[in-house]
């Protein structure tokens, strides 16, 4: 049987801001999203039948139709029957390294590594843009999450525009494995707290989007000025996410008393924090002295760096 075996990166967020509400119950959005190289091992091995089976390693993650690379499977076989009943069904593998529902898009990564690996195992051929496309469909991080790099997404996070990529700029990342933050909770909070500040004239959201192409953290990616991003990072769901859970405030807090640490933020809703540290050795210091300071053992720290792609093939039988 042939397989493939994917890499999938996670991402942070060096900046979300939420312009407005949509007319489809999603919010319009300004991010910056970034690559990381913490990722997850996904296989895909084609079946003598036309199932999609789904294990993983992580007893967190459902291996049934609600698993995203689950849908992403069956979104292949939904719009390529023909190559479904030629090539077989898939069995999916996940070696889960990215922390469980930490806002740093593991799931979305897993699914996008499902469709481009049965594009892969079926020969489909498709482009870059048709996996995004189909990607979009399944979620509003999957299109990033096949491209990678450092991009601005703009809509529900599904319209990319490519940045330059930037030079490996060390983070330490923190997570506490059994604190959850429900992303559906953190934007519906924001809309109730602040929904009166949305941008409601076309006009103005479209210069507000526009606006973000030419904004001082995009001028600070361009000049590789690690220190200058660090300062202009921004999350506006840590004003709804960070007084409702003290345990992420507590890390921002700490994160940002440490030497070395350029700067400090939430990724996404949550709950995982990152800091921008100088070096590798200054990352593995600050990891060190987070531990020291917070010996919990539910609490996961990695350290990790910014890359410049999405979805990566590691090898195929």
């Amino acid at each position: 049987m042939r397989s493939y075996t994917l890499i999938a990166p996670a991402k942070i967020n060096l900046y979300l801001e939420i312009i407005s509400q949509r007319p489809d119950g999603y919010h319009e959005l300004a991010m910056i999203l970034q690559s990381i190289e913490l990722a997850d091992e996904i296989n895909v091995q084609s079946l003598s039948n036309e199932s999609i089976c789904v294990n993983c390693n992580h007893s967190q993650v459902p291996t049934d139709k609600s698993n995203l690379a689950y849908r992403a499977a069956a979104l292949m076989a939904a719009k390529f029957p023909e190559a479904l009943a030629k090539y077989g069904g898939v069995e999916i593998t996940i070696n889960k390294h990215i922390p469980v529902a930490a806002g740093l898009a593991g799931g979305s990564a897993n699914a996008a590594a499902v469709l481009v690996g049965i594009d892969l195992l079926w020969n489909l051929g498709l482009t870059k843009s048709e996996l995004e496309e189909l990607g979009a469909t399944l979620g509003s991080d999957v299109p990033f999450c096949v491209a990678g790099g450092t991009v601005i997404a703009t809509g529900r996070g599904e319209q990319l525009s490519p940045l330059p990529s930037l030079e490996p700029i060390y983070i330490v990342l923190a997570k506490y494995r059994s604190l959850e933050v429900s992303t559906a909770w953190a934007y519906k909070t924001y809309r109730q707290e602040f929904g009166s500040s949305y941008l409601r004239d076309p006009d103005n959201l479209a210069a507000r989007a526009a606006a973000v192409h030419s904004g001082d953290i995009v001028k600070a990616i361009a000049n590789q000025d690690a220190g200058e991003i660090a300062q202009k990072l921004h999350n506006d769901l840590e004003r709804v996410v960070l007084p409702a859970y003290p345990q992420v405030l507590q890390l921002r807090e700490l994160f940002a008393t440490q030497a070395g640490v350029l700067g400090t933020m939430m990724s996404g809703s949550g709950p995982t924090v990152f800091a921008l540290v100088e070096s590798e050795e200054q990352a593995q210091a600050v990891k060190l002295q987070i531990r020291a300071a917070i010996p919990d053992q539910d609490l996961e720290l990695f350290v990790t760096r910014t890359i410049t792609h999405g979805i990566q093939v590691a090898s195929s039988t």
